[in-house]
């Protein structure tokens, strides 16, 4: 609520306007600077919208300095230790954890929508095989849209929320059936008598030939981690998806927006980005001169999974999915090669923990750090790690779009620019050029 007004003050003009401040339940007070525009003829200029709330949500929370983030009000560690990742997306969906008789009617409607439609199962054999798995699942949401014409209307609430049920049950799907067919393997259908996680698994990981048997050590690794990407207030890819519904698009397509936003190496990709640094390094013994790299100002070498844009603090969320990484690693077989990646990157964790120079700047271990680990330690492939990502996001872009719909206010977005180009002039006939 406004309790108070900032003035503004045009010194070439003498005029001034008082703004209204806002406040939130959390975080800094925001300065409404509508009146800007139309009382002094100027507009705010933030390149990447820095400083600037550009929408108001009451989903999701984070408190950089201090380390915070929140879902509905509920702090990441409580969530990612007592519930599941569909418990999450009710929380996300509706405001409220569900209870008893939600649940099970929730996990009854999510599981009457995992499968694919047979026309968009074929949709995946006009891939190549080498494509990459981001271009499959960014192209297959946005095909479902030719599929399920009986909830496209955006301006009608049922439809709007069926549409949110059917990608969350169906992105677990379409992952797993880019992964078969890569590999060359036959398409793995649903088994709703298993859990989320665990249908998730034996849809990416089972074969004809043999029986799947489910590591449930696996399953609560994947589970959590599911959980702490499942959303993360207005980032790229969720403000992606807000403004492609502004403009009234069909849900499919927003979140294909997302999707192909999250692919982008500085947002989904940093996982990636980790294992091939520890792959760069090596060998365990290579850390220390690799590390003087990283703090040489000139090598433009970085330490990738240390720090984060928002958190200034400890990752949350990597503080709670170091000790499922860590109980991971003690219990999956590995391979050699894993074996070593994983003593690199034990290594590097030491080092950044008790290292004045990371230490100072503040650069811990973040959740992309051991998210990474984990899909590596669960044999996903490093190009199959944003898919993941994409997975457990989907239920914050779902979230956050139908509040977008939901909000009486609704306009679409159109972010003005600051213009340095030509001044206005003539066109020229080619010979006077």
């Amino acid at each position: 609520m406004a309790n108070q007004t900032v003035t503004i003050t045009d010194n070439a003009t003498g005029k001034s306007i008082d703004c209204p401040v806002i406040d939130g339940v959390h975080g800094p007070s925001v300065i409404d600077c509508k009146k800007i525009s139309s009382e002094l003829g100027m507009f705010t200029f933030d390149p990447a919208f820095v400083t600037t709330a550009s929408c108001e949500s009451a989903i999701t929370y984070i408190d950089g300095e201090q380390g915070i983030l929140l879902h509905r009000g509920y702090p990441i560690a409580q969530l990612a230790e007592k519930s599941t990742y569909l418990e999450v997306c009710y929380l996300l969906l509706h405001g409220e954890l569900p209870n008893k008789d939600q649940c099970k009617e929730f996990k009854h409607t999510v599981y009457q929508h995992t499968m694919l439609h047979e026309g968009l199962l074929r949709f995946f054999t006009g891939f190549r095989r080498d494509a990459h798995p981001m271009a499959m699942m960014l192209g297959v949401v946005g095909a479902m849209s030719g599929y399920y014409h009986d909830a496209m209307d955006v301006n009608n609430p049922e439809h709007r929320y069926l549409s949110a049920i059917r990608l969350i049950a169906k992105m677990p799907t379409i992952a797993a059936a880019s992964y078969k067919y890569l590999l060359g393997h036959p398409h793995v259908y649903p088994c709703n008598e298993l859990g989320f996680v665990e249908n998730f698994l034996r849809m990416m990981f089972s074969v004809p030939a043999e029986d799947y048997k489910i590591n449930k050590t696996a399953v609560r690794a994947l589970e959590i981690m599911l959980i702490l990407h499942a959303d993360h207030e207005q980032n790229a890819s969720t403000s992606t998806v807000r403004l492609a519904g502004s403009t009234l698009a069909n849900p499919f397509g927003c979140i294909a927006a997302g999707i192909a936003t999250l692919w982008g190496p500085a947002h989904g990709g940093a996982n990636e980005a980790v294992i091939q640094t520890l792959q760069e390094i090596g060998h365990p013994k290579n850390i220390p001169s690799y590390i003087e790299k990283v703090k040489d100002k000139d090598s433009n070498i970085r330490l990738m999974g240390f720090g984060h844009r928002v958190y200034k603090n400890h990752d949350p969320r990597a503080t709670i999915i170091r000790e499922v990484c860590h109980e991971l690693l003690k219990e999956m077989p590995q391979c050699k090669e894993n074996s070593l990646l994983f003593d690199i990157a034990l290594g590097l964790e030491r080092i950044a923990l008790e290292d004045e120079y990371f230490i100072e700047r503040k650069l811990y271990p973040n959740v992309d750090f051991y998210s990474g680990i984990i899909l590596k330690a669960l044999d996903i492939p490093t190009n199959k790690f944003t898919v993941m990502f994409a997975v457990a996001r989907t239920a914050g872009w779902v979230s956050q779009w139908l509040e977008l719909m939901n909000d009486p206010s609704l306009r679409i977005g159109r972010p003005r620019q600051l213009y340095t180009g030509a001044a206005q002039r003539d066109f020229l006939p080619m010979e006077t050029r």
